[in-house]
């Protein structure tokens, strides 16, 4: 039988964390449903996402763990109420204040006051283990998983729908990561080196032909449109036509690329397994391991600091000159 091959950010996220002292499930719990538990060491849960909420960050993780910042990521605090305890892969918010979390088990969460607290708002059949999440607008999400696991609302989550990726042999790819570019084409990277584009809202999608066979573990859009796939083998394609060619931009590592993002002044700065950053403007891109070697997810910037995600939680990172 044909095994999910997860992302090396949530297989490092499963890795046991001494984080404890557990709540009582209150009745108003959702049936079957297991509430996170209030942790002191919260912030050193493993962390697979982290998106920016207005001026906050929040990031999730492992045990239902979300945890966020309101002060350029010095402090951080545990959400007051998360429903479920599986481990949680994606975030997405649209302002400040109205956010959406996907996870193992086929869970959707929503918040409505910047993820103090959440909701399940839905359970997708069959409960696949969705990997990443995206709302484009108020109304307007989609959430991608396992074995080509897709959905779509318009209606803000309350009702979710069957959206079809990937057709025929592509059918039952997992689904990594979804993101969205600057034009509004949605993209969502695959196992196997595929990766799919929508420019119609998710009504239509068409396979990239990316020239590579490595599962692609994430993606992001750049300030100036090119669009940016990360995955095994220190992989990094950057198109810059919205995926109809793409090249290859040499990271100086083999580990597997799982996140990323573009700085301020144009750079790219991402994070793998073992430790991996890397960081270049253009088509210079090096890499430095970390002396910690830990598994790293995500990566965020916040009140000038880079702060990276991973099998430990967060750690401070000090750019390299």
């Amino acid at each position: 039988m044909k095994l999910p091959t997860l992302t090396a950010a949530c297989a490092a996220a499963t890795l046991m964390v001494g984080v404890a002292v557990a709540t009582t499930p209150r009745p108003a719990d959702p049936p079957g449903e297991v509430p996170a538990m209030q942790a002191r060491l919260a912030t050193q849960a493993s962390l697979v996402a982290v998106a920016q909420a207005g001026d906050a960050l929040i990031a999730v993780g492992d045990y239902g763990t979300v945890i966020r910042s309101t002060d350029g990521g010095r402090h951080w605090s545990q959400a007051q109420r998360v429903p479920v305890s599986t481990l949680l892969t994606g975030v997405s918010f649209i302002d400040a204040q109205h956010g959406w979390a996907v996870g193992h088990g086929g869970v959707i969460l929503a918040t409505t006051n910047g993820g103090d607290t959440w909701r399940l708002q839905h359970v997708a059949e069959q409960k696949p283990v969705l990997l990443g999440v995206h709302f484009s607008n108020a109304t307007t999400g989609y959430a991608v998983g396992a074995y080509g696991s897709a959905l779509r609302t318009d209606d803000g989550g309350q009702t979710w729908t069957p959206m079809t990726v990937g057709e025929g042999r592509d059918a039952d790819l997992h689904l990594n990561h979804l993101f969205q570019g600057p034009d509004g084409s949605l993209f969502a990277a695959g196992e196997g080196g595929a990766a799919f584009r929508s420019r119609d809202g998710g009504e239509h999608w068409t396979r990239l032909d990316t020239g590579v066979s490595g599962s692609l573990w994430s993606g992001l859009a750049r300030q100036d449109g090119r669009i940016v796939l990360l995955g095994m083998s220190g992989r990094v394609l950057e198109s810059a036509d919205g995926g109809t060619h793409w090249k290859v931009l040499e990271s100086g590592t083999s580990q597997s690329l799982t996140g990323g993002l573009e700085t301020p002044d144009g750079a790219l700065l991402l994070v793998g397994s073992g430790g991996t950053v890397v960081q270049g403007q253009g088509d210079t891109l090096r890499t430095r391991i970390r002396d910690d070697r830990q598994n790293l997810a995500a990566v965020a910037l916040a009140g000038g600091q880079r702060i990276l995600l991973g099998q430990s939680g967060l750690i401070s990172d000090t750019p390299t000159p």
